[in-house]
């Protein structure tokens, strides 16, 4: 029997589907995993356990720390094909005299790149050597050699450790790791809607802010220093600027109107925000103090959850309903060059790429009831307009927000209405979750 012409053209169309996806896929894949050229192999990199090297007390536990810490920092990092410690030598070398590397290249390891060293805790102090070894090169093999020297705590193994990774993924990934960098978001587990703080990878999560109403939307500053957010109360919603250095509140002018949604400009002088001071909600830009105010938009509908282009600043993405659901589009931050980016469906949340060069956003594409699908994570190449999707059928999925080094993203996850903070490559794999307590949302990653 002869297929129908609707039905030839839905196989076609799901055919150039598939085929415009894998061709985008493969090119989010070079930026992601290299960020120089298509089809470049992982390293092969080993990380041999530490030496511990005394006998201290807790000798012991902040070895186990670091090399559960450094193995796991650079799994993460998404460019290096990882050595399972099972295939490892059984050896523990602490310095360039005791390694053979004959037997970290030769099978089952297999390895090109090895990073060891040796761990020590005296007088109160922590002392760590690390090196990485060029497996394959038998005159000049040294990569890397690095030393730490620091106050003996119970976090000390781990920010070392931190460090150590970062120094490998700068040297061979030719990008600055993200081990160091910190996520902001809210949580409820204490009883009120409060901003959070916790490393990259979900540890030491830690209440920063204790207004004791609700908190929305944070946004650290370039340089670490101030705090942004939405406080929501009795008299509305206004921006609000916590110092991280003073721990409390700075002042910041509250206005008439709801104020929300604030953005850092990338050199930390102005804020881009939504208010309705005008009436619709529209956006807004300031000083860092809160003065200077100047309106970058004016139409019909509201215009919400604006973000700076973080390469230049010279650009804002941002949430528009001007024609009905709500889309995204960029600007000048002076408002002129408006372009609408999606086509279609019920977008959410921008997050501009620390390159400048892509947008990742939550999308419901088919927007309705009974709609196929739901709301996920998608990228998009600015210069193209192509996307791809990075979340499939996890539940809803909201507010992305990007890594420094551009190679992973953190998003909002929310099932039978709890919410959790999830991380993944930026590419849609390595998904996991960093939350599990209370409900937590609103992720925002560090600058650096």
């Amino acid at each position: 029997m002869e297929a129908s012409p609707n039905r030839c053209r839905k196989q076609a169309a799901l055919l150039f589907s598939i085929l415009f996806l894998a061709t985008t896929l493969a090119r989010a894949q070079d930026w992601v995993h290299t960020g120089t050229n298509l089809g470049a192999p992982k390293i092969r990199l080993a990380a041999a356990d530490f030496k511990m090297v005394g006998n201290d007390a807790a000798l012991s536990t902040a070895q186990l720390t670091f090399n559960q810490v450094l193995y796991a920092d650079l799994t993460n990092a998404g460019i290096f094909d990882m050595v399972s410690k099972s295939l490892a030598p059984a050896v523990m070398p602490g310095s360039p005299q005791e390694i053979n590397l004959s037997q970290w290249r030769s099978p089952p390891a297999n390895a090109a790149m090895v990073a060891f060293g040796a761990i020590n805790v005296q007088n109160g102090r922590e002392i760590v050597y690390g090196w990485l070894f060029d497996a394959k090169n038998t005159q000049s093999p040294q990569v890397l050699g690095q030393q730490y020297n620091e106050a003996a705590t119970p976090d000390t193994a781990r920010h070392i450790a931190h460090e150590f990774a970062d120094a490998i993924i700068a040297r061979l990934g030719g990008i600055p790791g993200i081990a160091e960098s910190k996520i902001y978001y809210i949580s409820d587990r204490s009883g009120n809607k409060e901003v959070w703080e916790m490393d990259y990878d979900g540890a030491n999560q830690h209440q920063v802010t204790h207004v004791s109403s609700i908190c929305l939307s944070p946004r650290i500053s370039p340089d670490g220093g101030r705090l942004a957010f939405d406080e929501l109360n009795s008299h509305g919603s206004n921006i609000r600027i916590y110092s991280m250095s003073l721990h409390r509140m700075v002042s910041f002018p509250i206005h008439d109107g709801t104020d929300f949604s604030p953005a850092w400009a990338p050199d930390g002088n102005n804020l881009a925000f939504s208010s309705s001071r005008s009436g619709d909600p529209e956006i807004w830009i300031s000083s860092a103090s809160g003065f200077g105010l100047r309106r970058v938009t004016a139409y019909r509908g509201p215009d919400v959850s604006p973000v700076f282009n973080p390469k230049t600043g010279t650009q804002i993405a941002w949430i528009s309903g001007r024609t009905g659901l709500p889309q995204v589009y960029i600007m000048e931050s002076d408002g002129t060059n408006v372009q609408r980016m999606t086509d279609g469906g019920y977008a959410t949340s921008p997050a501009w790429s620390p390159n400048g060069q892509f947008l990742a956003f939550a999308w419901a594409r088919n927007y309705g009831p009974g709609a196929p699908g739901g709301q996920d994570i998608y990228v998009m190449d600015i210069a193209s307009h192509r996307w791809i999707q990075l979340t499939h059928d996890i539940g809803r999925t909201d507010f992305p927000s990007w890594s420094p080094d551009g190679r992973h993203i953190i998003f909002q996850r929310t099932v039978g209405g709890h919410s959790e903070i999830w991380t993944m490559l930026a590419d849609g794999t390595g998904q996991q979750a960093l939350t599990k307590v209370g409900n937590s949302r609103m992720p925002n990653w560090s600058w650096k």
